[in-house]
């Protein structure tokens, strides 16, 4: 299940985002749902320089900026809220992400505007949800992603945005894990090693599958994997 959910995350770290609701599912099977949380932190990191390094050239700061900040505010009311939460209402609290994020991923495809929003309140909530959601459970794609969609992103800006956006996130959260919650020791770390061919195969298979996806059908990929994982986690 590890590897697979490694494989998973290569896949959606090249770009097909959506899928790291599958990588939270088979991870919390494997391991735990709280100590899986920082288990997968180093992976995540491989992942997001990869993503960096490919897709840089597409990155539109101004969006990172304007996000950014709140999300690290909700990672500091993560750390707070998720440190001493017992493993069942750990679970409860991934399972209540995901259907929140679900209906909101919905309800804006749903939406015909084509106004981008620009009120600071939108990318505060959405932010400050991410910042909280990425910190206890490594769940802050549906937010991200809805983030993204309303800036009406392109399919290499979405994904080059996004990578430098999770990996100063989480070099954000690494210390935490390490230092207050624990998540990460050299059982972790070993257990890291072993997953690497997993998530490296997943990130050059990505990039040919990404290139292959329009812009439309990108989207619509990334509602219809974030319903599905939202159903999986359910029976975790």
């Amino acid at each position: 299940m590890a590897a697979t959910a490694s494989f998973l995350m290569g896949i959606s770290k090249a770009g097909l985002k959506g899928l790291s609701i599958f990588n939270v599912t088979l991870m919390a099977l494997a391991f735990g749902a709280k100590e899986s949380t920082g288990l997968i932190i180093p992976l995540l990191l491989v992942g997001d320089v990869f993503a960096v390094v490919y897709y840089n050239r597409h990155t539109q700061w101004k969006h990172i900026l304007k996000f950014l900040p709140w999300m690290l505010a909700g990672i500091l009311i993560g750390v707070m809220v998720g440190k001493d939460l017992p493993e069942k209402e750990f679970k409860i609290s991934m399972v209540i992400v995901i259907l929140i994020s679900l209906g909101m991923l919905i309800w804006w495809d749903k939406r015909k505007s084509n106004s981008i929003p620009t009120h600071w309140f939108f990318s505060g909530s959405i932010g400050v949800m991410a910042g909280i959601c990425t910190m206890i459970g490594n769940l802050a794609g549906a937010f991200t992603n809805i983030f993204f969609l309303a800036m009406r992103l392109p399919k290499n800006e979405f994904v080059g945005t996004a990578a430098w956006l999770f990996l100063i996130t989480n070099l954000f959260k690494l210390p935490f894990h390490l230092f207050v919650w624990e998540t990460i020791s050299q059982e972790t770390l070993l257990i890291n090693m072993k997953l690497l061919p997993a998530i490296l195969a997943g990130l050059f298979l990505g990039v040919v599958l990404v290139k292959k996806i329009n812009d439309r059908n990108y989207k619509r990929f990334i509602l219809i994997v974030t319903a599905i994982g939202a159903i999986a986690i359910l029976f975790k």
